[in-house]
């Protein structure tokens, strides 16, 4: 079964195909098949996920699967949410920033860096990353299967870790001792948000389409 997934994200296609590896399914990325992403302008996670979903079934006429996901700060009111990919705001000159990933690395650290300044002197670091799966067998799906899942940490005051991308280097793990940019993929891959969120939706997949 072919499974288009409704982002372009590249570290996000090869995390999601590795936690779902062994299930009768391919999963491709929405830009091998010329869709653009979609609107994501809701205020919680399912929502934005559900709207990914719908608009790259549609695009794709099949089944489809999105991620919506991000760090909530509980000092911060759940902040950043659904804008986590974007919390700082920076401008991207073209002829210095060529490329996506290139593009993504100086967002990266401009939200780390005001995710910290929001955070100089609050005691209660303590946040989630988010995840929201939601997968629909085509557009007009009544029955869309939907995962969650939360991993919790707390937030650092300074960067630590060379791996990951996103809030990684910010976000410590008590029960693992480090940040997550120190994890390497098979520690992510056991224990992130992402991996709860997916472990539910593969028994989804297995008991409500029958992938084996």
């Amino acid at each position: 079964m072919r499974l288009v997934l409704a982002s372009n994200n590249a570290k996000k296609l090869v995390e999601l195909r590795g936690l779902l590896h062994g299930l009768a399914l391919e999963l491709v990325p929405q830009g091998e098949l010329g869709i653009t992403e979609a609107e994501e302008p809701f205020g919680t996670f399912i929502e934005n996920a559900l709207a990914k979903a719908r608009h790259a079934a549609h695009a794709s006429g099949g089944a489809a699967i999105a991620d919506d996901s991000g760090l909530c700060v509980d000092a911060l009111g759940g902040a950043p949410g659904v804008i986590s990919a974007h919390f700082a705001s920076v401008d991207f000159p073209a002829a210095q920033t060529p490329d996506r990933e290139a593009r993504r690395r100086l967002q990266d650290g401009a939200n780390n860096h005001l995710l910290l300044q929001r955070l100089d002197g609050v005691a209660d670091r303590r946040a989630a990353f988010v995840s929201t799966l939601v997968a629909l067998r085509h557009a007009a799906d009544p029955e869309p299967l939907v995962a969650f899942g939360r991993w919790p940490g707390v937030i650092l005051r300074e960067p630590s870790g060379q791996g990951g991308f996103g809030y990684d280097p910010l976000m410590f793990i008590p029960e693992l001792g480090r940040s997550v940019a120190e994890l390497d993929a098979a520690q992510k891959n056991a224990h992130s948000h992402r991996a709860r969120a997916a472990a539910q939706l593969r028994q989804w997949l297995q008991d409500a389409w029958h992938l084996g």
